[in-house]
């Protein structure tokens, strides 16, 4: 008898510990998914609480006196991405180079609901500092930029904007300002470019 009591309190004691192994298990995994969704939650309300029309801070801000570099992204919090691209130069001397509108963001966008020169700039001198005298960069393609920007942006979607430049002289520095329109503020993001 003492053998049999010893062998049924080994076979119920047995699915008992490991049935508490599994539930510790559960138990972890439940906690830790709490802490990721709720630091997930903490990020997006910060994120509300400076606007969706900041920039994303990582690395250079994009600013005046930290432009962006050509080819690289500018990420808006609500989730606009704007790149714009190397310039090539062309062989009748000018310069071509996109900006391409990539909208993550959850609504449509207009990107040429007002003139194209609050959406899109480009200026013949390094960001941040004055007129640079003696450069000059005429855009040929104003009209052409105008017509890409003006139609809707559909959530999801990407648009690209060409732009054609023709320089004064071989070296010149271009700053190329985006600010696409935002029901309340959206920040500038600025793209410092050498043309040659």
């Amino acid at each position: 008898m003492d053998t049999e009591e010893a062998t049924t309190a080994a076979e119920t004691s047995a699915p008992a510990s490991s049935r508490g192994f599994y539930g510790c298990a559960i138990a972890l995994i439940a906690f830790f998914t709490l802490i990721a969704l709720g630091a997930h939650a903490f990020t997006e309300f910060e994120k509300g609480l400076d606007g969706d029309g900041q920039l994303e801070r990582t690395g250079r801000s994009g600013s005046a006196y930290q432009p962006f570099g050509p080819g690289t992204t500018a990420r808006y919090e609500d989730g606009l991405w704007v790149t714009v691209s190397f310039p090539e130069r062309q062989d009748d001397g000018t310069y071509s180079l996109t900006v391409t509108f990539k909208n993550g963001t959850d609504e449509e966008l207009l990107l040429g609901e007002k003139s194209l020169s609050d959406t899109l700039e480009v200026e013949p001198d390094e960001s941040g500092q004055d007129y640079a005298a003696g450069s000059y960069v005429d855009w040929l393609n104003w009209d052409e930029s105008a017509s890409a920007l003006a139609p809707p942006l559909p959530e999801d979607e990407e648009r690209t904007v060409p732009v054609r430049l023709k320089p004064d002289r071989k070296g010149v520095p271009v700053t190329v300002e985006v600010t696409p329109p935002h029901s309340g503020h959206r920040e500038t993001a600025r793209f410092q470019l050498t043309l040659g």
